[in-house]
């Protein structure tokens, strides 16, 4: 027969409780963050990969080439600033 207890939880098993509680909210809340920035990532990494074709692309194309270099670095710039500022919000 199982004996009733009636002293409340130790300090230990509290601690615990709080840091297993924090764990999972924290991967909840990462695992949702990364999640919803898929599409942003993938933006981010055409981007980059974009960047790298044009750096070893010939000079040969009437200044072209330099401005779209340009403006992929902006846009790498401004898919960062989005990410971060949906992380943060």
């Amino acid at each position: 027969m199982l004996r009733k207890i009636n002293a409340p939880p130790s300090g230990r098993v509290i601690a615990l409780t709080l840091v297993c509680a924090a764990v999972l909210l924290c991967g909840f809340l990462v695992g949702r963050a990364t999640a919803a920035q898929t599409h942003m990532q993938s933006a981010l990494d055409h981007l980059r990969a974009a960047k790298g074709e044009l750096q070893v692309a010939e000079e040969n194309k009437g200044g072209h080439r330099a401005n779209a270099l340009k403006l992929v670095n902006e846009a790498i710039t401004e898919v960062e600033a989005g990410i971060g500022y949906a992380g943060r919000h």
